[in-house]
């Protein structure tokens, strides 16, 4: 099964120039889904994880059947303003202006072995700042695994020498 031909291109979006990897197209299909799941998980199968942070929103999509296949615990990090109980913040530089994310300040235990999802890794900043998060909460992040790295972002600069393992089942 070539994963690959599960991402559709649309061209000119959402402006000009961009093309758009849409994943909805694996996510539909039973197979693709749980082929992408198996191979994400892979290189953390003996790693120790025993929690799985999905960044918001699509990081929850990978992040929790990754859980599962891991036999870790979820943790969303979320958007600032979305969590009920007592958190801690990170606040990171967008294109234009800030943004915060947000983790229960008691989702991970001091040292716990942590892998980090997401849909995926552009210029780095929200994984960078999901770093900066866990490490407030003394996590041991263990690695990345990202369904689609645009490589030519160099997203992976930010993140890449402070972890065993960052993972994209796709580059572009």
């Amino acid at each position: 099964m070539n994963l690959k031909d599960y991402i559709r291109d649309i061209p000119n979006f959402p402006k000009e120039g961009i093309i758009f990897k849409d994943i909805t197209t694996l996510l539909k299909d039973a197979g693709a889904l749980k082929e992408s799941i198996r191979q994400m998980a892979e290189p953390f199968r003996d790693k120790g994880i025993t929690k799985v942070c999905g960044i918001e929103s699509r990081g929850f999509i990978f992040g929790m059947p990754l859980a599962i296949e891991l036999n870790a615990g979820f943790v969303p990090i979320r958007k600032e303003g979305k969590l009920p109980w007592t958190k801690i913040s990170q606040e990171y530089v967008l294109e234009y202006g800030t943004d915060r994310i947000e983790i229960h300040k008691d989702a991970i235990e001091d040292g716990e072995k942590t892998l980090v999802v997401d849909d995926l890794l552009a210029t780095g900043g929200t994984a960078e700042a999901s770093l900066k998060l866990l490490a407030k909460l003394n996590a041991n992040v263990v690695g990345f695994a990202f369904l689609i790295e645009l490589e030519f972002l160099n997203g992976r600069k930010l993140i890449e020498n402070q972890v065993e393992e960052l993972t994209a089942l796709f580059k572009y």
